[in-house]
């Protein structure tokens, strides 16, 4: 009996081990087909010499669909090929933030007093606040406005537990840019055919405390998404802003006790923040 009680044992354990190994698999699950970022600036227009992998991510539970951002889109932008080559934050603020700037936790933290005031044609002041993008619809960038010749701008805070290596995984019609910490890790310029069919899966560096990513797609007509979700490690072990908020003022009290401060209160400058202030 004794010998029996140990078969059974050692198969069950064999057992547990193939399911393991098998959700260990599934965990690492997609290829990482971009390496090596960020982009440095003199290529920051430049597309991937990767391949693209038009891989379907629709069983993927980790898109990320709460955002910050200005509350409508850049309007009458004379198609994405025409807008994608300017900054529209910079062009929207006097220059008080830039693209980079904006993706760096200085940025975020004078989105507080600084307004988004494109040109009247372009959809007027925006103001930042808290919105749902829903994942599955192919026309969420809309938002109530033109459903086409627009750009649209959102951001997350991510709160990692240290430094580590994630990889991003976007979905987006048409030209996505993303940003995280200052730098450009991503420039694509072709709809990856679906609101949950991605391209490419870029390994990005993530520092331990806030790391801010904004994340902007331009597009003509048709279709108009953006998506995005991390590896499964990054979702189980790093925490996501705006988790519960639903405006600018409940979004900052999420991150209040994420934004890095230094000694004096202000907030902490990026190497990225270095550059831009030179």
């Amino acid at each position: 009996m004794k010998k029996v009680y140990q078969f059974t044992l050692a198969i069950a354990t064999i057992f547990v081990l193939i399911v393991s190994s098998s959700h260990l698999v599934f965990a690492q699950k997609h290829k990482v087909n971009i390496k090596g970022g960020p982009i440095p600036e003199k290529n920051w227009r430049d597309e991937a010499a990767a391949a693209q992998l038009g891989e379907n991510h629709a069983d993927v539970k980790d898109w990320i669909s709460l955002w910050y951002g200005p509350d409508g889109n850049y309007e009458n932008n004379g198609s994405f090929q025409v807008s994608g080559t300017r900054d529209l934050i910079d062009e929207g603020t006097n220059g008080k933030l830039t693209e980079p700037k904006l993706s760096t936790v200085e940025g975020l933290k004078l989105t507080q007093t600084v307004k988004m005031a494109w040109a009247k044609k372009h959809g007027g002041t925006r103001e930042w606040d808290v919105f749902e993008l829903e994942v599955a619809n192919q026309d969420n960038m809309n938002r109530d406005g033109p459903a086409d010749n627009i750009d649209t701008y959102v951001m997350c805070v991510i709160n990692a537990p240290k430094d580590m290596k994630s990889v991003m995984s976007p979905a987006h019609d048409d030209w996505a840019q993303i940003w995280i910490n200052g730098d450009k890790w991503y420039n694509d310029r072709t709809w990856t055919g679906g609101a949950q069919i991605v391209h490419y899966n870029i390994e990005v560096q993530l520092t331990k405390g806030a790391n801010v990513v904004l994340y902007r797609c331009g597009e003509s007509g048709g279709a108009a998404y953006l998506n995005l979700h991390f590896d499964s490690d990054t979702h189980r072990l790093c925490k996501i802003y705006p988790d519960k908020a639903k405006d600018q003022k409940s979004f900052f009290n999420e991150v209040r006790g994420v934004l890095a401060v230094d000694p004096t209160g202000k907030a902490t400058s990026t190497w990225a923040d270095i550059k831009q202030n030179r």
